[in-house]
């Protein structure tokens, strides 16, 4: 059986629709259809019902998932064995192979590059690959395999399939250009409710948050702008447009050239980074110690 068949179906399942599937599979709508009808002439069963509200796989589908996922972490253990001599290098110990590592734009843009390098240097022949993704885009690359470990910034994850485990908290800090008339001040929410507020995209944790509060308050309209590079929000509001929530971590650097000014705003809790995988696949000895070296980097911070 072509395991590119199998793939195609555990990402259709995941993801509810063809369009998603081909957008996460780089492949073409059509190709997407023909694979997926294949596999069903191969098995001899229909595997999804085509509902308006999406597609839905059927009984025999929701069977064959869990099998399908079996057998695509089998092939990937098996690729990694092949690839990496084992996963250790005879020669001199080291381990090999490749891990893919999802995050959001926040880890990727400050913590995620010096443990990167890190792991080049004491590891030179591991091959680690940083992809910048939603929360949504982790957990689908984490059950289609296409990730190995993902790092959400996300109070909890329920979903059943993935194991969690917090390994830090990152600090949020309100921020403003230096010229607004809340930087460096004490300011209630009744003062940012009149404010403009320029956030991360739809689907991140706290900025969710803070966008929920803004408009429970009484009576406000507050301005909300999202983007889905943190670097777009941080840039609006050093040119003085408003003010944002971000991982303090994220605007230290502009803090210390004096390009951004910390506004004293209602508490915001830290938000937990959980370090994520699937509960059944098989986690190579490579992504172990990618894992290893997260966990003691942010325990550090």
């Amino acid at each position: 059986m072509d395991t590119r068949l199998l793939r195609t179906f555990v990402t259709l399942a995941r993801a509810g629709s063809f369009t998603a599937t081909a957008r996460a599979l780089h492949l073409a709508q059509s190709t997407v259809t023909v694979q997926i009808r294949t596999l069903e002439k191969e098995l001899g069963t229909p595997l999804f019902d085509r509902m308006p509200s999406g597609t839905v796989p059927t009984r025999a589908g929701l069977r064959l998932l869990e099998e399908a996922e079996a057998v695509l972490d089998a092939v990937a253990r098996l690729r990694a064995t092949a690839a990496a001599g084992g996963q250790r290098d005879m020669a001199g110990g080291t381990t090999e192979g490749q891990v893919a590592v999802g995050a959001g734009d926040s880890l990727c843009s400050s913590r995620l590059p010096g443990v990167i390098a890190s792991l080049r240097r004491t590891h030179p022949r591991l091959d680690v690959q940083l992809h910048a993704v939603s929360t949504a885009t982790a957990v689908d690359g984490l059950r289609t395999g296409r990730l190995d470990i993902a790092l959400l910034l996300e109070p909890e994850v329920g979903e059943s399939d993935l194991l969690a485990r917090r390994i830090a908290d990152e600090p949020l800090t309100y921020v403003a250009a230096p010229g607004h008339p809340l930087a460096g001040r004490a300011a209630g929410w009744d003062e940012l409710a009149g404010e403009c507020f320029f956030v991360h995209e739809e689907g991140c944790s706290y900025s969710d948050r803070l966008v929920r509060t803004l408009q429970g308050l009484p009576g406000a309209h507050p301005r909300i702008t999202r983007f889905g590079s943190i670097d777009a929000a941080r840039s609006c509001v050093a040119a003085g447009l408003g003010l944002t929530l971000l991982p303090r971590v994220t605007v230290e650097h502009h803090l210390h050239e004096g390009r951004l000014t910390a506004v004293d705003g209602p508490e915001a809790q830290p938000v937990p980074v959980q370090l994520v995988r699937h509960r059944r696949r098989w986690f190579a000895p490579g992504a172990q110690i990618v894992a290893e070296e997260l966990t003691r980097t942010f325990a550090a911070a």
